[in-house]
């Protein structure tokens, strides 16, 4: 081969590559510029996609906001803290039997646990009839009465607002002292400071010396509807029952060491209470942060469902994109068979036509993005108490390219019917 033709030769793919560019340049002049001059029928296409993404963005937004809010109030009720409870069975319940977590349990395993920081326990205080009634100078309140230990405020992380928290010494010598939850103090009518001020639980009086900072609700259900007495004068209430049903509140050194602590209670335990390879605790041993991952299962399942619902008006904004374009194609058929008589190949058509679909979609799915956003922080700016609202990046980049998915789509049909138009047929058209 003479050096002319391998100059040739070699020219030939940079030419053929400079010749594609120059008609993906004019396809989207063109199509740029057919979505200019159709205002409304432009308007209307886009209007379709970008309800559809303005949809999938709105909920997850929604959505995300509200389960990172839990999130944040699952963690703040002791990340590294394992809770353990006595479980009966249904059955167990129905033959009279009822399972329980005792003092001596509590005391086996502070002395059989490492790697924690503190073993608390936990009394509910009841009467025969049910819960205490708790009163102050004629007002009621509804709240449950917790007998517990210093320790408790670093399990649960629960500090006094006003006042001081229990001591060793309320303790040790049965006070009758109290510290309220915010929403107990509110609702019998205490002033914001109330230390010093006596209320009644259950007919036995009890000084209050603190409140505890509020954490708001949690599914709907207050936090801070609770008052805390020492722990021997809770057992003193309960009628001084040697074995009381407790619960136990362990605050783990690492949070890396938290299953190893857990499959440790779980051990002890189960060999405390006699129990053989097929026999089922009688205790559960849960954590904030397992209650956590179940949590963000169920919303992620949740999301997942929810956004494809919403997601099908973007299929419907697909379809419209669909015949919008091939009304166009056919209004425009004249107008093709002069550019194909004019030498435009097939392929230019196609993609002047693809991407005028692909075009009207990206369009409808930035200003859906940015509906979308816009109508969940006003949703969530409406709604009292409501958590602020999350832009969703990955709901959005997947939403915007579905968006962009769905003008591929739909846009092929209208594009390859353009494409194969004869010339002579298509000049013909009137």
């Amino acid at each position: 081969m003479s050096t002319a033709h391998k100059e040739v030769a070699a020219a030939r793919p940079h030419a053929t590559r400079a010749m594609t560019w120059v008609l993906l340049r004019e396809s989207l002049q063109a199509a740029f510029a057919n979505i200019v001059a159709r205002p409304q029928r432009s308007a209307l296409s886009v209007l379709g996609v970008a309800v559809g993404v303005a949809s999938v963005v709105a909920v997850v937004s929604l959505v995300q906001g509200l389960s990172q809010s839990i999130a944040k109030q699952f963690l703040s009720i002791g990340g590294s803290t394992l809770t353990v409870r006595a479980d009966t069975p249904l059955q167990d319940v129905l033959n009279g039997r009822h399972y329980r977590l005792t003092l001596s349990d509590l005391e086996h395993l502070r002395r059989r646990l490492d790697g924690v920081r503190n073993v608390t326990p936990v009394l509910e205080v009841n009467s025969r009839e049910g819960p205490q009634q708790i009163r102050y100078a004629g007002a009621v309140g509804a709240g449950r009465v917790l007998g517990t230990v210093n320790s408790y405020q670093d399990v649960q992380q629960a500090y006094p607002r006003y006042g001081r928290f229990l001591t060793p010494s309320d303790d040790r010598f049965r006070r009758r002292v109290a510290v309220l939850g915010d929403k107990l103090r509110r609702d019998l009518k205490l002033p914001a400071d109330p230390t010093g001020r006596h209320i009644t639980v259950g007919g036995e009086w009890f000084r209050v010396v603190g409140v505890i900072e509020p954490r708001g609700e949690l599914f709907g259900i207050s936090q801070d509807d609770y008052v805390l007495i020492p722990f021997s004068t809770a057992m003193a209430i309960n009628g001084g029952a040697g074995d009381p049903d407790i619960s136990i509140h362990i605050a783990v050194v690492d949070l890396e060491s938290m299953d190893s602590v857990r499959q440790h209670v779980t051990a002890r335990l189960r060999e405390r209470h006699g129990l053989t390879a097929g026999q089922s605790d009688d205790f559960l041993v849960e954590s904030s942060t397992s209650l956590l991952k179940s949590f963000n299962d169920i919303s992620l399942t949740v999301t997942l469902v929810v956004s494809g619902v919403v997601g099908v008006s973007l299929l419907v904004g697909g379809i419209g994109i669909m015949n919008i374009m091939l009304i166009s194609v056919t209004e425009r058929t004249r107008e093709i068979g002069i550019t194909k008589a004019l030498g435009a190949p097939g392929h230019y058509i196609l993609a002047q036509f693809l991407l005028e679909a692909v075009m009207l979609s990206v369009l409808g799915g930035s200003a859906g993005a940015i509906c979308g956003y816009s109508l969940a922080w006003t949703i969530g700016s409406v709604i009292p108490d409501f958590p602020s609202t999350t832009l969703p990046w990955g709901a959005t980049t997947g939403a915007l390219a579905f968006a962009v998915l769905v003008g591929i789509v739909f846009g092929i049909a209208p594009a390859r019917r353009a494409a194969r138009l004869q010339t002579v047929d298509a000049l013909r058209h009137e």
